[in-house]
């Protein structure tokens, strides 16, 4: 994965741990196929309450279902991922 895509999906996360999932989900949408980005986007699906598309993401992102754990303590493990 190059630097900027990097930053940008480092972004990202941080957006959505700061609540602004909307602005978390425009940038996971520019980069779709990319398996971080579509964790990403799943995530900004379930803070969104839409669960069903969640499902989607995880799926499209090799994790079936859709995470148990608390949105915040997942989206620190995609931000480990990133670094």
């Amino acid at each position: 994965m190059d630097e900027t895509l990097r930053g940008r999906l480092c972004r990202a996360v941080e957006l959505a741990l700061a609540g602004d999932w909307p602005a978390a989900h425009r940038i996971a949408q520019d980069h779709e196929g990319e398996r971080l980005a579509n964790w990403i986007h799943a995530i900004v699906h379930r803070m969104e309450g839409d669960l069903d598309n969640a499902a989607y993401w995880y799926r499209r992102c090799g994790r079936e279902g859709v995470a148990q754990r608390p949105t915040d303590e997942e989206l620190r493990l995609v931000r480990d991922e990133l670094r």
